[in-house]
């Protein structure tokens, strides 16, 4: 995010360089070729060298503009040398979370309903259970779908990735602050699409262990639902039936 946000404010002084020329052109013709100073138009109807500037110059632009462009898709896909992998589902309407590096279990995030949200919990994006990650970590985060197409955005890490069913696609994160960040899911996925928000806990290396230990013995023995099968849960807006049912 730190890349993007640097890259939007390149562009954006571009832009106010551009629009600060054009005024001061617009500026220029207005005072010096107006009717009461140029009685008498001018017949000039062709200046090769400005046609042949004003063809460079935004070739120019597009360019400086591209290069960085490029750079920086490229490290946004760029996941080498990560520290650890969490795999993410989107599921018909909440997220499961997997951690295949610490024994392979898998926590499943629902959204708090409204009449049970404590002080300091916000609306529509409070979780029962968060994705948890450690600070100061190179993650590696992959994300598919299990039903239909959804997509994991959290806009503090600048990452929007669609979740793909049959796909798995890669992006990545190091998060260099403590806290909870928040996101949605951007992908119109259904009636409930609104109602599967994304909460990310991150927390010290060491707190990260220890819950890590908990988690092993809190989910042991869970994994996502087997082909055949479709897991729902009861949602504050009485999508679903807890459980999981056969096809």
């Amino acid at each position: 995010m730190e890349r993007v946000d640097a890259f939007h404010y390149f562009i954006f002084w571009i832009m106010v360089g551009i629009c600060a020329l054009v005024v001061a052109l617009m500026a220029y013709v207005l005072i010096r070729f107006n009717a009461k100073r140029n009685p008498t138009p001018t017949r000039t109807a062709h200046n090769t060298p400005i046609e042949i500037i004003w063809t460079i110059v935004p070739v120019l632009i597009l360019v400086s503009i591209a290069i960085p462009s490029f750079r920086l898709l490229y490290y946004t896909d760029l996941t080498a040398d990560a520290e650890m992998t969490v795999k993410v589902t989107g599921r018909q309407w909440y997220w499961d979370y997997e951690y295949p590096d610490h024994g392979g279990f898998t926590i499943t995030s629902l959204m708090i309903p409204e009449e049970e949200l404590e002080p300091g919990q916000p609306r529509l994006l409070a979780v029962d259970n968060p994705l948890v990650l450690p600070v100061d970590t190179t993650v590696r985060i992959q994300i598919t779908g299990g039903d239909v197409l959804h997509s994991w955005a959290v806009p503090s890490f600048g990452i929007k990735t669609d979740a793909i069913p049959g796909r798995l696609n890669e992006t990545w994160a190091r998060i260099e602050s403590e806290g909870v960040y928040y996101g949605q899911c951007s992908e119109i996925c259904g009636v409930g699409h609104a109602y599967m928000p994304i909460a990310v806990r991150v927390v010290s290396k060491d707190e990260f262990a220890q819950w890590v230990r908990q988690a092993q013995a809190e989910f042991a023995g869970t994994a996502p639902p087997a082909p055949g099968t479709v897991q729902t849960a009861e949602r504050n807006s009485g999508f679903g039936i807890e459980g999981t049912q056969k096809k």
